[in-house]
């Protein structure tokens, strides 16, 4: 069965929903204000998204995918490379703040302000998971091959992770690493953060040099699991 003509059609609807969602926000971005700005009718977008959260559903995948795999391929060039774990982590973070930037606005519908009445739902799960995975791959590695330093302070009482995080960590680590999860936890939302503040201009009354900034802010975020991200690095950011 010949579907061209159905992706051409989802196509054209999801390019002209990012393009709402720069112009009006997330609020915006309906069937009929997608049917209004491209041209199609009303009939031909609802046959794809018949309501707003189906649209801010397909945003949502799309830019965690799109966001994940170019985390992913840095990784994976870091790793062919033989980059220990602190320039593997480097590599990410620098990834995340290249599509961050080229994509301010889907940063902000997956990081910013939940959108009023919307609901994410579970279909949203497994492409929001890939960034976390990322980051977990990098701290395995680092705890496997030795590149950690033990915590001078370790988390109090019980654990304080759900077990879905453990899985996706692949196990919990012994001591004295076992806080490593949570402590990764703390890089992960130090990271969105940190670029939440790059994306949105939150340092540039202050910092003369975001890319520079941003590099040395990730090396003290990964001190927080033990990891030593190397200074001076010069590749590409």
């Amino acid at each position: 069965m010949d579907t061209s003509g159905g992706d051409t059609t989802r196509t054209a609807v999801m390019a002209t929903a990012r393009q709402l969602l720069g112009e009006t926000g997330a609020a915006g971005v309906t069937p009929d204000a997608v049917a209004r700005a491209s041209g199609m009718s009303a009939a031909e977008v609802a046959g794809l998204f018949p309501h707003r959260d189906d649209l801010l559903t397909a945003l949502l995948i799309d830019a965690y995918d799109t966001s994940a795999t170019a985390l992913e391929e840095a990784d994976g060039r870091a790793r062919e490379a033989g980059a220990p774990a602190g320039a593997r982590l480097l590599a990410v973070a620098r990834a995340a703040r290249a599509w961050s930037l080229a994509h301010p606005d889907e940063f902000a519908l997956l990081y910013g302000s939940p959108v009023p009445g919307y609901h994410a739902p579970p279909e949203t799960v497994p492409p929001a998971a890939r960034t976390p995975s990322v980051l977990a791959g990098v701290l395995r590695a680092a705890l496997e091959n030795g590149e950690l330093t033990p915590p001078r302070r370790a988390v109090p009482g019980p654990p304080l992770i759900r077990p879905e995080a453990v899985a996706l960590f692949g196990e919990a680590p012994g001591e004295p690493f076992a806080d490593l999860i949570e402590r990764g936890i703390v890089l992960w939302s130090g990271l969105i953060g940190l670029l939440s503040f790059q994306v949105f201009s939150r340092t540039h009354d202050s910092v003369h040099d975001q890319a520079a900034f941003f590099d040395y802010a990730v090396a003290v975020v990964a001190e927080g699991v033990g990891l030593v991200v190397p200074a001076g690095d010069t590749g590409a950011r």
